[in-house]
């Protein structure tokens, strides 16, 4: 399955900047992980008998909780792309159910960044792209926000 942009490309038509959502979508997944291995290690450590069992099932339950988080947030950056052509900003998120935006760079009124304190640390954030007499769309925790407004609002003599 090839990447959605590469399919819809229109002739003339070039990618000038690709992002994804951010790994902070797997901060859930990488503390279940976490919970898990505590369980583990402190079941080594009780003495044998119901606190070896509980503690072991408790590991189960939030190493079974990490793995659905960990799929889950891999699923989803793998079926969201947000690029910038030349001529159109395009997202799409998805697999079979499928939601696209796109907007042409010359309807781009404004876009806006969202960084919180932990945001602007792990360079993600919100992005609101509003377009002339088209609304807008709020892009939710996208890698590198700054550069990808950079690339919406810089335009490149000639394109």
């Amino acid at each position: 399955m090839g990447r959605y942009i590469d399919d819809i490309l229109q002739p003339g038509e070039r990618v000038l900047y690709s992002t994804n959502a951010h790994w902070i979508f797997f901060l859930p997944a990488i503390i279940g992980w976490i919970v898990a291995g505590v369980f583990l290690v402190i079941s080594g450590m009780v003495p044998a008998g119901p606190s070896v069992l509980i503690c072991l099932s408790l590991a189960g339950i939030s190493a079974i909780a990490a793995l659905y988080k960990t799929v889950t947030a891999w699923f989803h950056r793998w079926t969201t792309e947000t690029d910038v052509t030349n001529f159109r900003v395009v997202h799409k998120t998805g697999f079979v159910q499928r939601q696209t935006f796109e907007m042409s760079v010359d309807k781009v009124e404004s876009v806006d960044v969202n960084q919180s304190i932990l945001g602007r640390i792990l360079n993600y954030g919100d992005v609101t792209v509003s377009g002339v007499g088209e609304g807008g769309k709020t892009l939710d925790t996208i890698a590198s926000p700054l550069a990808f407004r950079n690339a919406i609002t810089a335009r490149p003599a000639g394109t």
